[in-house]
């Protein structure tokens, strides 16, 4: 394994507590970076952070002003905050457009892609006074493709997408890189929200035949977060295993 140099770094990694995030925040504190947990589960967040040696902070990111006193908290403790890892989302329940629940489509973009916003608000003012830093935001391949019974899904991580091209035009005159990755899925805690239908038929799609592993997404978005990073900006990497290279 390659080891990537985030050492002196704070990173916050949301939605830490689990799946793709903790992998993420572990790859982190072997790399040397001091890792802060996001996550709305108080307990949970707790109980990642001791596991692994991180820092846990509970915050729901739905909530703008919440968000932004979890950004001021870290700098106060760390003294800094170099990386954010816009990793949480949930996937929601499957089903055509025109029966879906209008609660439930409102539900996952507020967290999918309001959640998104909120953090990178709340990080970029101290990355800004700091002259550096580097997000990478989580999207899915479903942003770029648009799975069948699952478009509030989608056009949440589309919007990640999106929202990741133009705040990396806005920073690119800074030492801030704001990147992508959209992976198709990994068989974590987000499974439990899809039915077994929607399973195989995202199993289907990947020319690899098989899901993602969370240490996969984990190199990726390490070098990504890094200061070797540092003329990408804006863009979309793919861990799709194949299925969109675009």
């Amino acid at each position: 394994m390659n080891r990537i140099d985030l050492a002196s770094r704070v990173a916050v990694v949301t939605g830490g507590a689990q799946g793709i995030g903790r992998a993420v925040a572990e790859r982190f504190l072997e790399s040397g970076a001091e890792v802060w947990l996001w996550d709305r589960d108080a307990d949970l967040v707790a109980e990642a952070a001791a596991a692994i040696g991180a820092r846990a902070h509970a915050v729901d990111q739905t909530d703008a002003d919440a968000t932004a006193a979890a950004a001021a908290a870290v700098v106060a403790a760390s003294g800094r905050l170099d990386v954010l890892v816009a990793n949480a989302g949930i996937a929601g329940s499957n089903g055509v457009l025109w029966e879906y629940d209008v609660a439930e489509w409102h539900r996952i973009v507020d967290v999918n892609l309001n959640g998104v916003f909120h953090c990178c608000r709340a990080v970029l003012p101290h990355m800004l006074a700091a002259g550096y830093g580097r997000i990478v935001t989580v999207a899915s391949i479903a942003g770029k493709e648009g799975n069948p019974n699952a478009a509030a899904y989608s056009a949440s991580k589309a919007g990640v997408i999106a929202l990741t091209k133009s705040l990396g035009k806005e920073t690119a005159g800074r030492d801030i890189a704001v990147n992508c990755v959209t992976p198709a899925a990994a068989r974590t805690r987000i499974f439990d929200q899809m039915s077994q239908e929607h399973i195989d038929y995202m199993l289907s799609r990947i020319p690899r035949n098989r899901f993602l592993e969370v240490r996969e997404a984990a190199a990726m978005i390490a070098w990504l977060a890094s200061e070797e990073n540092s003329f990408t900006t804006g863009a979309v990497f793919d861990l799709s295993g194949g299925r969109a290279t675009y």
